[in-house]
């Protein structure tokens, strides 16, 4: 029975969940034994050495976000057989400061960066801008999408007769993101008072100018707050830090039939084609301009969203990804010759 290790941070951090334990079922099913490790951060070495007889007895230990130092990296290769660093974010660099700053350089985390690459049999990249950054270290790259359930989320059940409602999901630091588009938003709310602003989050923005409705996220109700929207948006400033995130939102939006309105920033423009499932946003102005369109016309509405949920189904289906990654894992297992 081959074995698996899945290595991370935190093991409830949205992207170790979606990327991580939406494997264990399936490799599981295929004969795999697995096993979740929270690793700590900092104690470089140390923390390597003494699960050394973990490492050991694994077949691949996945690193899910872990740079590791360059000593470190070499330690880790000469204790375990095989390797896949997993990356969904731009980790390389510090997430900028303020909103509009460029993102911070780190050449600290760029050599740790580089290191992990290395020293790994292969680099799982979440998008093409992290593939890119990684193939200059990396001996191999395997592009693969966060994907999405879509089978856990049901098509927007809001009508025209409701509020409109235009929704945004995220972590509390990305919220900083929604004041870009705040100045449209304010805008529209004089044109339609009944117009709300629903922020699914553990934390929420304080606005007079927008009607903001707060809903606490959890995994059980995420999906019945997206279906209860008409629109999703997903601002970014286009930085280095930005470039390399995940578009998971979005195909949250597009699991729930909602159009979607979005920055063409990295993953964004690849999730979102325009006039197809939604449109790309780059002005105050295309912000009102495309919001309002979604607005007025619920024929729109519902063709766009139509097509996102199309489109996440073809390019973003988990079983997908699931067979993609039990595909990579059971070749690296694989005695040679029998790959």
């Amino acid at each position: 029975m081959p074995t698996a290790v899945l290595l991370g941070y935190d093991l409830e951090q949205p992207s170790f969940r979606h990327r991580m334990r939406s494997l264990i079922g399936t490799l599981e099913e295929a004969g795999w034994q697995v096993q979740p490790e929270r690793f700590p951060s900092g104690r470089y070495g140390l923390r390597t050495w003494e699960r050394r007889s973990l490492w050991r007895a694994a077949d691949v230990v996945v690193l899910h976000q872990i740079k590791l130092s360059a000593l470190e990296a070499r330690l880790f290769a000469a204790l375990s057989r095989h390797r896949v660093f997993d990356v969904d974010d731009a980790i390389y660099v510090r997430k900028p400061r303020r909103l509009g700053e460029a993102a911070d350089d780190s050449p600290w985390r760029k050599r740790k960066f580089a290191a992990t690459c290395r020293w790994v049999d292969v680099v799982a990249a979440g998008n093409d801008v992290l593939a890119g950054v990684a193939r200059r270290s990396a001996r191999a790259i395997a592009i693969l999408p966060t994907s999405i359930d879509t089978a856990a989320y049901r098509p927007t059940t809001a009508t025209a007769a409701d509020a409109p409602t235009i929704v945004w999901i995220g972590s509390p630091e990305n919220l900083v993101y929604l004041e870009m588009i705040r100045p449209a938003l304010a805008r529209l709310s004089v044109r339609y008072p009944a117009l709300k602003l629903r922020v699914i989050c553990s934390r929420f923005p304080d606005w007079g100018d927008v009607k903001v409705e707060r809903i606490a996220w959890s995994t059980a109700t995420e999906a019945e707050s997206l279906a209860a929207a008409h629109i999703g948006v997903m601002p970014l400033t286009d930085d280095e830090w930005a470039r390399g995130k995940c578009a998971f939102k979005l195909l949250q939006y597009m699991a729930a039939a909602l159009p979607c309105v979005a920055s063409p920033v990295g993953a964004n423009t690849e999730a979102v084609i325009e006039g197809v499932n939604g449109f790309h946003a780059r002005t105050t102005e295309e912000w009102e301009q495309h919001l309002e369109s979604l607005i007025r016309s619920p024929e729109l509405r519902a063709r766009l969203g139509a097509g996102g949920r199309e489109h996440v189904e073809s390019r973003y289906a988990l079983r997908t990804y699931q067979a993609r990654y039990l595909e990579l894992l059971a070749r690296l297992a694989s005695p040679p010759g029998l790959e």
